[in-house]
């Protein structure tokens, strides 16, 4: 059980490790990502060209690793029940799933290919909790639409959907979704740290469509 969990977080790490952004805007001309904007591979900094297709292609790329580790690990490993979590019984499937997940947001943000300077997780946290708890994730891309659409922040919608998560879980979910789904959010808040103390100063930037 310990060697298939291991695989499972390896393989997530890797299927999160492929830096889409990084490798769209190589294909599409604008050269190496990382030297514009905020520097990151993300969707926001791709957003920075000025090509919003490319942006969108880059969120649903960078969610579609996190979350098909996460669907493969379910569907691949036996669904045996191997403990009880906060008064539940949790099946290997599972845990297998959020494991994988977890790992693939972890590899996007610190993915090997990149010396380990990676994203910042949030659409790989999209991906990953839409394909284990799609009702989860449609509440937070919610928040996250509002808080974008009313102050024009990403970091800030990213971090105001990130820090409700876990409570919407808690409520919608069994208890070992709600512990995965805590320690993505704090993974996520602590990737924004930079933009945190932007936003506190008033320096950072807001969502825009045109080059930089």
């Amino acid at each position: 059980m310990i060697l298939m969990l291991l695989m499972c977080a390896l393989g997530g790490y890797l299927a999160g490790s492929i830096p889409f952004g990084l490798v769209l805007c190589y294909l599409a001309g604008y050269g190496d990502i990382r030297k514009i904007g905020s520097h990151n591979i993300g969707a926001t900094n791709v957003l920075r060209t000025g090509n919003k297709w490319l942006a969108l292609l880059t969120v649903i790329l960078d969610a579609f690793k996190a979350g098909l580790a996460a669907f493969a690990a379910y569907k691949l490993v036996p669904e045996l029940e191997i403990a009880s979590f906060g008064g539940q019984t949790v099946t290997l499937n599972v845990l297998a799933s959020l494991v994988a997940g977890t790992f693939g947001i972890i590899g996007h943000n610190f993915p090997v290919w990149l010396k380990f300077k990676g994203g910042k997780g949030v659409s790989s946290a999209f991906g990953f909790i839409l394909m284990t708890q799609w009702p989860v994730a449609l509440i937070a891309l919610g928040i996250w639409l509002v808080m974008a659409f009313t102050f024009r922040y990403s970091s800030l919608s990213a971090l105001t959907a990130a820090a409700a998560m876990p409570i919407i879980a808690f409520f919608m979910c069994p208890p070992i979704y709600a512990a995965f789904y805590t320690g993505v959010a704090i993974l996520v808040i602590a990737r924004h740290h930079a933009n945190i103390a932007r936003l506190i100063k008033g320096e950072e930037s807001k969502i825009t469509f045109k080059k930089k």
